[in-house]
Parts: structure tokens; C-alpha cells; sequence
């Protein structure tokens, strides 16, 4: 077996067994295959695709080129959470304690950012003291004891992804549904858990910018869940403007522990519930996804969902009292105001300009290696559908910098489009599927 008749079967358009799809990872992560071969098998597999089989294949080939993580010590069915990604998205932070109020384990590897934002790993490094180093043991003991538990995503976790991704960046074949399948369900099957609930972003500020392309890679990540054994479901949700007000990483912690606190943005709050109410019924713990939306609803008003946020903070170092006193997240940070230079209702907002804007203030990377203010970021005053006078507040940034806030600043403003009639409410999921 060699590449160069792998490449070859490819670029003929013919199907690609399980051995030379392995051999290829292996090779490739071991570093006998050169990168000039690996490329032209992307570029061979971008044009010709992949069959639902080969996609299988290359998630399980990459899925066990690391560790594979045994959650059979924690209790109970582990149900993950995934989203492709969006501006201002900290679902995992309301889910994750509500779908943990309600008996779901949830034992959970989340990156860092590279880009507009920080990852989930940002976001809670953003708490005082919070940890997301934990050994493998402490990370085990504490789903068992409170259900919920987040830390970094390990190199070792599904590594031919990351290197494979590297190149797929710089050779334009990174928007191919089986590569993109590929590369999330590897990470997520590898993690351990029995059922996974994706968050699939449709719209301008999402990689997937049509429901139809959406629909596509959420079908194709949900058959290979189930393929493998897992109860997965996918949520089309949109992405046409920010989620909630908060985009950056302290202001985004505040906005999640708003709205545990019952008092957060619709929009953040409607996601939060139906994700949760889907967790909490792939982890048994519901009859239905109706049923589990009407026990996260109780959870988060009760109370029960913020104490168990306040438990899973103190678990891991991080001060529980940030939210009797989130502000306390953002200190002294500099503030920069964006405010309106005309009259009429705000029919758009760029979520793309929104993340750069906050990016630009400092709240996201350019390389992996760049420092993140966790101050940094926007937080939006005003939404689609609003009626704004000039001179009217539409957003302030915060950050260290008043330099790269100014820079934000007027990112920013070209997000916004204004119009005389108010656009067509869009609903925040689309579409679900199993």
C-alpha cells in the first residue's frame, strides 16, 4: 500500500477502504507521509467527497489516532454538548449546570479560541483561580460527586485532527461536509461520552452559512454518531446576528451567570433551554425533549442551576462568589462607547464584524500562542428589530487597550444596517434532527 495509488483511487472518484484510510492517518500523524501527499489527497477528497461509509472510516481512523477517554467510572449516561461555533455563544456555561441540576453527568473537554472570540476554556479561565488542568482522576471524582466538570482539550485527544486541520487551512479544503464531519465527531467520540447533543450555527456569523449546508453537516456529524452507538441529535440554530448582548470572555461569564440568575437575553435563554432539554433527554432523564425542557425550566428558575454553576466554580478553584458580584470579572477595565449617527430600526447585524470587533479589543487570537485580555470584548446595547435615535447607544467595548478599543470600535460600526421596517423575526432553532 502506498499514497500515491490512495491519492490516485481518490482522484478517480472510486471508495476508499478502512486500511488505506488508516494508513493515511497513521502516516500522516506520524509523520512518514510528506505533506504534499497528504494535500493532494484533501484536494482529491474536497472535489470527489466522501460516501457516508469512508466518513465513518476517517472519524474512527482519526478518532483512535490518541487517547480515547473511558468514562465508565462516572455514573450514569454522560451526554456532550458541541457547537460549531458562533459570536457570543457561551451556551455551554447555562447548560452544563442546568443539565447537571437535572441528574445529567456531564464531563466535558472544551478548546481554547483562535479567531473572534476565546473558547469555553477562555471563558472560565476568566473566573479568579479557575482551574482547567484537571488530572484525570480529580476531573472523574468531581462529575461523580457534583455531575459537571469542564477542562481543557488535551493534545492527545484525537492529534491527527489538529495537524490535519493545520493543513486543510492552508490549502482551501477546509469546507468539505466529511472533512468538517470528520474532524468534530473524532474529537467527540474520543471524549468518552454516550450521547452527544450538536449546536449547529446557520447564518453570516456562522462557518455554515446556509440552512441547506447547515442541515448537510449536522445530518452527516448524527449519522456517525449513531453509527457508533450513540444517541446523537444536531439543533440547526441561527447565527445571523450575536447570541445574547456579551461577546468576549468575562462579559461573557457575566452574561451566563445573568442568565442562571433568570434575568439573561431571550435569545440566550430560549438556546440554553431547548439545548438543555435535549441533554437532559439523551441522558435518560426525560421522556421526551419536551419533558427535558420543562425540567431545565424548573431548574433555572428554581435556583437549582445557578447553585450548581456556584458548586462546579468552587470544584475548580474558581471564586463561587463572582456571582453575587460578576462585575467584579471586568475590575477597571477601560470602556469605549459606539453610538448610533442616524435614526431608523437596526435590521442587521454582522456577527462576523461583531467577533473581529471583539477580537480586535482583545478578547481573541490571531495564533494560538497570543496572550487574550479576558476584560476585552462588546457588549451590544441594541439588537435586530430595535428603534434607535441618533446619537442613541449601540454598543460599549471594554478592554486594557483604549488603542485596539478605538480599532473595535469601528469594526463595529460597519456591522450595523438600519432600515424603516423591522426584519422578520427569525427563531433561534431551526431546525432539529435525529
Amino acid at each position: 500500500m502506498n499514497m500515491y495509488d490512495i491519492i490516485y483511487k481518490k482522484r478517480e472518484g472510486e471508495t476508499l477502504s478502512r486500511e488505506e484510510l488508516q494508513y493515511f492517518v497513521e502516516g500522516y500523524t506520524g509523520g512518514s507521509i510528506p505533506d504534499y501527499q497528504a494535500a493532494a489527497l484533501l484536494m482529491a477528497i474536497f472535489f470527489r467527497g466522501l460516501d457516508p461509509k469512508e466518513t465513518f472510516l476517517l472519524t474512527d481512523a482519526m478518532r483512535h489516532s490518541g487517547d480515547v477517554i473511558d468514562l465508565s467510572a462516572v455514573h450514569g449516561v454522560k451526554v456532550d454538548k458541541h457547537s460549531t461555533g458562533g459570536v457570543g455563544d457561551k451556551t455551554t456555561l447555562v447548560v452544563g449546570p442546568i443539565a447537571a441540576a437535572c441528574g445529567v453527568p456531564v464531563a466535558k473537554m472544551s478548546g481554547r479560541g483562535l479567531g473572534f472570540t476565546g473558547g469555553t476554556v477562555d471563558k472560565m479561565e476568566a473566573i479568579p483561580g479557575f482551574r482547567t488542568d484537571l488530572p484525570r482522576e480529580e476531573f472523574l471524582a468531581q462529575v461523580n460527586q457534583i455531575g459537571l466538570a469542564v477542562i481543557g482539550q488535551t493534545a492527545k485527544i484525537a492529534p491527527a485532527d489538529k495537524k490535519l486541520y493545520a493543513l486543510r487551512d492552508v490549502t482551501a479544503t477546509v469546507d468539505n461536509i466529511g472533512l468538517i464531519t470528520a474532524s468534530i465527531m473524532s474529537k467527540k467520540l474520543a471524549s468518552g461520552g454516550d450521547a452527544i447533543v450538536l449546536d449547529v450555527k446557520c447564518g453570516k456569523g456562522a462557518f455554515m452559512e446556509t440552512e441547506d449546508e447547515a442541515i448537510l453537516l449536522g445530518q452527516s456529524m448524527v449519522d456517525i454518531g449513531t453509527a457508533d452507538g450513540k444517541k446523537t441529535i444536531a439543533l440547526i440554530t441561527d447565527m445571523n446576528q450575536p447570541l445574547g448582548r456579551a461577546v468576549g470572555n468575562s462579559i461573557e461569564v457575566m452574561e451566563a451567570i445573568q442568565t442562571l440568575q433568570g434575568e439573561g437575553p431571550e435569545d440566550i435563554t430560549e438556546l440554553s433551554l431547548t439545548l438543555a432539554g435535549y441533554m437532559i433527554y439523551a441522558g435518560d432523564k426525560a421522556t421526551t425533549p419536551e419533558k427535558g425542557r420543562e425540567l431545565a425550566e424548573e431548574a433555572l428558575s428554581s435556583g437549582r442551576a445557578l447553585h450548581k454553576f456556584e458548586q462546579f466554580v468552587k470544584a475548580q478553584g474558581g471564586d463561587p462568589g463572582i456571582t453575587k458580584e460578576p462585575k467584579r470579572l471586568i475590575g477597571e477595565a477601560g470602556t469605549t462607547e459606539l453610538r448610533t449617527k442616524q435614526t431608523g430600526i437596526i435590521t442587521g447585524i454582522q456577527a462576523r464584524n461583531i467577533g473581529m470587533a471583539s477580537q480586535h479589543a482583545g478578547a481573541g487570537r490571531e495564533t494560538k500562542e497570543d496572550p487574550i485580555d479576558p476584560t476585552a470584548g462588546i457588549l451590544l446595547h441594541q439588537k435586530v428589530g430595535d428603534q434607535v435615535e441618533k446619537g442613541d447607544l449601540l454598543a460599549v467595548v471594554y478592554g486594557a487597550s483604549e488603542e485596539k478599543r478605538v480599532k473595535a470600535v469601528e469594526e463595529a460600526e460597519v456591522a450595523y444596517t438600519f432600515g424603516t421596517k423591522a426584519p422578520e423575526k427569525r427563531p433561534i432553532v431551526i431546525k432539529v434532527l435525529v
